[in-house]
């Protein structure tokens, strides 16, 4: 072979491998795919936490937080009760009335709106304050929610995400805060800073390590589990918190492979003009996301 036929035959051969997708490129490439523009808006963050590769996907884009905000305020709890300023095992008072951050007024939450009623039943009675947060996370009881909010205070729940690197995170108030709502007072999130508080507890580094696997366990009893979880192995564990209102449907947490190994992983959608579809698009695409880091082994 000619230096001339030589040199052009490499030349060939370095366009093909430079065209070669790697996997992670192919898999943020698929997961475009599978979005569909003409159901809503979506994005994602996944960090596989061994590799460090991550696929980023509207990642700063803002979302009505839904439940999804109730981690960062378990976070906060755990963090002052870390700073001596209660026990987890102190009782707090049950209660339903709570003040609008718009004017101060009062409003109460219905049980036929909750995903937990039982907790209503105990109104007037005290409850440990480890409870009241198990609620909040597993069954999203937004009475729960708006207690914990009420004791730790919602602007040193985003304060506290702030000193994480979870610039857009923002926690303004508890839940079914009409007033706010209607002037647009809500709260929010992005796919990366959920990504960046999950990876934190993760790595035993929300509040300190104990902290971090005590939220890990609760995390890990989630009873809703129709996206991330819902097309995985039943061995791989999910540690995760969903939310969802009228047209968004969330999933945050950690994922934890039967082999020692986990991911992050974050799903956010809103707009949603048919909710149950786009529920199964995300669920599929966290089964895209494992057969990739199953693969990668």
């Amino acid at each position: 072979m000619t230096n001339k036929k030589y040199h052009s035959a490499l030349f060939g051969i370095l366009i093909v491998l430079c065209a070669c997708e790697s996997p992670v490129e192919k898999l943020s490439a698929d997961i475009r795919k599978a979005l569909p523009g003409e159901n809503g808006f979506y994005a994602v963050a996944f960090k596989d936490l061994q590799t460090d590769e991550m696929v980023l996907i509207n990642e700063n884009e803002s979302f009505h937080a839904a439940s999804t905000m109730k981690t960062p305020v378990m976070i906060e709890v755990f963090k002052q009760s870390d700073e001596g300023k209660f026990s987890m095992t102190d009782s707090i008072l049950v209660k339903n009335e709570f003040k609008s951050i718009v004017d101060g007024s009062s409003f109460s939450l219905k049980s036929e709106d909750d995903s937990e009623p039982e907790i209503y039943k105990k109104v007037g009675a005290k409850e440990p304050i480890s409870a009241v947060v198990y609620d909040m996370i597993i069954a999203s009881s937004n009475l729960a929610t708006n207690i914990l909010i009420e004791l730790v205070d919602a602007k040193k729940v985003t304060q506290t995400m702030r000193g994480y690197g979870a610039n857009d995170i923002q926690v303004l108030r508890g839940v079914e805060d009409s007033k706010a709502f209607a002037k647009g007072l809500n709260n929010s999130v992005t796919a990366h800073d959920l990504m960046l508080i999950f990876e934190k507890i993760a790595k035993g580094e929300a509040v300190n390590a104990k902290a971090s696997e005590a939220m890990k366990i609760i995390l890990l009893d989630q009873k809703f589990n129709t996206m991330i979880p819902a097309k995985l192995p039943k061995e791989v564990r999910v540690a995760h918190k969903t939310g969802w209102i009228t047209g968004v449907h969330h999933d945050s947490g950690i994922v934890y492979l039967p082999d020692g190994r986990m991911y992050v992983l974050v799903l956010l959608s809103k707009n949603l003009k048919d909710e149950k579809a786009g529920v199964e698009t995300l669920a599929g695409i966290s089964e895209m996301i494992y057969r990739h880091v199953v693969a990668d082994k």
